[in-house]
C-alpha cells in the first residue's frame, strides 16, 4: 500500500486543509503516517505568516526528503504560494502547489516521474471560486473546524496573508450545511468556524447566487442555520472584527442560542496613531465600544485578542498606551507577538524599525499581564456551575479535561471517562491558567 506523511505548520484554516489532503489520499488508497516515519509521499502545508514560519517550513522541507530520499515531497500552504522560485530551490521539494489546485494533489503525485522540481503555483489573485476541499471526520472526535471562507482585502501593512490566499471567496452556504451535517452524525458536538478573515463572510456574495435571510447578514445567516442541526449543541467562532460588533449584531449573536460566548477580536496595538499606520480599520474608541456592546449582552464572556508590539515608530508612550487600554479592557486570554518585519508588505520598508531588545520586553511585559488578567478571569467562576463539554482523558491520573463555553479550561478528577459528553461541573478553584471542579 502507498504511504503518505503531512507536517502542518501555522494557523488553523491550514489544519483544516490537511485534513482535507489527508482525506483526498485515503480516497485513492494511501495509508496515513506520521510525518516522523518513512513514506513514500511527504505533504508539508507550509505558513510564511512571519520569517519564523518561512524557516520552519525550509527546515521541514530539507527534514521530509532526508527521511526518505526516494518519496516526493509537496509544498503546499502560505510559503509555497508567495516564495514557490525559492521553495523549488531548496533541497528537498519536488512538487509546489500554493494556496490553491489543492483538490488536484493526489493526481499532481502520481503523474509525477520526471524528478525535475514542478511548480503549480498560479496568481492567486485572479482566482475567484472557493476552493472546495470538503471534510467527514476532523483529529479528535469531540470539536471540528469547519471553513466558511478564504482570502482577505484587509491588507494590514504588516501582514502578507492576502497576498498568499488572496482576495476574500466565501463557501456557498449549502456545501458547508452539508459538511456540519455529516460531522454532527459522525459524533462531533461542536464546531468551530473559521476561515482566514470571517468576518468578511458573505461580502463577495453580489451575483445573488445566496440569499439572505431574515438576520440581513450572511453571517448571521449561517450561523442560525447551523444552530438548527441536530447533534451540533455548541457553535464557536475563531475571530471577528471589531466593525461588526454593532449593538444589533450582537443582539442577534445573542440568539443563537448554542453560540458560545467566546470572541476573538484582534486589537494589535492601543494606539489610534499606531492603528492607523498598521492600516487597522478601526479606532481605540470603536474597539472598546465593540467589547462593551458583547459584555453588555453576554454575561462575563471569554474575550480573547492578539497584540503586536514593537511596531514601527511605536514609541514607549505608545506602548504605554496599548498596556493601559489591555488593561481596562481585561481580556481573558492575551496573545502577544512581537512584530517582525516581513518581505513583501508596506511596514517592511517602514522608518524607526524597533530594536529587538526593546521588543522583548515589551513582549514580557504584556506577557505578565495578561497571565494577571487571564488569572483574574478564571477566578469569577469558582463557586459556579458551569456546562464542561470534555475532550479527554488521562487514565492514569484519573482526569478529565474539557471546555465551558467561555472556553475556560476545565478538569475534573474521576475514574470515568467523560470524552465527547457534556456534564454540570461545579468549579471549585481557579489554579493557574484552568479551573479545577467537581461533577455534580
Amino acid at each position: 500500500m502507498k504511504t503518505v506523511a503531512f507536517h502542518t505548520l501555522g494557523c488553523k484554516v491550514n489544519q483544516y486543509e490537511t485534513q482535507s489532503m489527508m482525506e483526498l489520499f485515503k480516497e485513492r488508497g494511501y495509508a496515513l503516517k506520521e510525518s516522523t516515519e518513512e513514506a513514500d509521499v511527504y505533504v508539508i502545508n507550509t505558513c510564511t505568516v512571519t520569517n519564523v514560519g518561512d524557516r520552519k517550513s525550509r527546515q521541514f522541507i530539507r527534514r521530509m526528503k532526508g527521511s526518505n530520499p526516494n518519496a516526493i515531497v509537496a509544498v503546499v500552504g502560505c510559503y509555497a504560494q508567495v516564495q514557490p522560485e525559492e521553495v523549488k530551490a531548496l533541497k528537498g521539494g519536488d512538487l509546489v502547489i500554493g494556496t490553491n489546485g489543492r483538490r488536484e494533489i493526489v493526481d499532481y503525485v502520481e503523474n509525477y516521474q520526471s524528478h525535475e522540481k514542478i511548480s503549480f503555483v498560479g496568481n492567486i489573485m485572479n482566482v475567484e471560486e472557493f476552493e472546495e476541499l470538503g471534510l467527514t471526520e476532523y483529529e479528535g472526535k469531540t470539536r471540528a473546524f469547519i471553513k466558511i471562507q478564504e482570502g482577505c482585502n484587509q491588507y494590514c501593512t504588516y501582514c502578507i496573508i492576502p497576498y498568499a490566499r488572496g482576495n476574500i471567496r466565501s463557501r456557498n452556504k449549502e456545501m458547508i450545511m452539508e459538511e456540519v451535517t455529516r460531522l454532527a452524525k459522525k459524533g462531533y458536538r461542536e464546531v468551530v468556524i473559521t476561515g482566514i478573515h470571517v468576518a468578511s463572510y458573505g461580502k463577495d456574495f453580489t451575483d445573488g447566487s445566496q440569499e439572505l435571510g431574515l438576520s440581513g447578514h450572511p453571517l448571521l445567516d449561517l450561523l442560525m442555520d447551523i444552530n438548527g442541526i441536530r447533534g451540533i449543541e455548541r457553535i464557536r467562532l475563531s475571530s471577528l472584527e471589531p466593525n461588526l460588533m454593532t449593538g444589533e449584531f450582537v443582539k442577534k449573536l445573542k440568539n443563537i442560542d448554542k453560540l458560545c460566548p467566546h470572541f476573538h477580536l484582534s486589537l494589535q496595538s492601543g494606539s489610534d496613531e499606531i492603528l492607523q499606520r498598521m492600516n487597522r480599520k478601526y479606532s481605540k474608541e470603536q474597539y472598546g465600544r465593540a467589547i462593551e456592546l458583547l459584555r453588555e449582552v453576554f454575561d462575563h464572556p471569554g474575550i480573547t485578542t492578539d497584540v503586536i508590539v514593537g511596531f514601527p515608530g511605536e514609541s514607549d508612550e505608545h506602548f504605554r498606551e496599548t498596556k493601559e487600554f489591555i488593561r481596562i479592557l481585561g481580556f481573558s486570554e492575551l496573545h502577544v507577538f512581537k512584530y517582525s518585519p516581513k518581505k513583501g508588505t508596506p511596514a517592511a520598508k517602514y522608518r524607526n524599525q524597533v530594536d529587538g531588545k526593546t521588543k522583548q520586553l515589551r513582549s514580557e511585559e504584556l506577557i505578565t499581564l495578561g497571565e494577571a488578567l487571564k488569572k483574574e478571569y478564571l477566578k469569577y467562576f469558582a463557586g459556579k456551575v458551569k456546562e464542561v463539554l470534555f475532550e479527554s482523558y488521562n487514565e492514569q491520573q484519573q482526569e478529565n479535561t474539557g471546555f465551558s463555553r467561555e472556553y475556560g479550561k476545565v478538569r475534573v478528577c474521576t475514574p470515568v471517562d467523560l470524552t465527547n459528553k457534556k456534564v454540570r461541573v461545579k468549579i471549585t478553584e481557579a489554579k493557574e491558567g484552568f479551573l479545577l471542579g467537581n461533577v455534580e
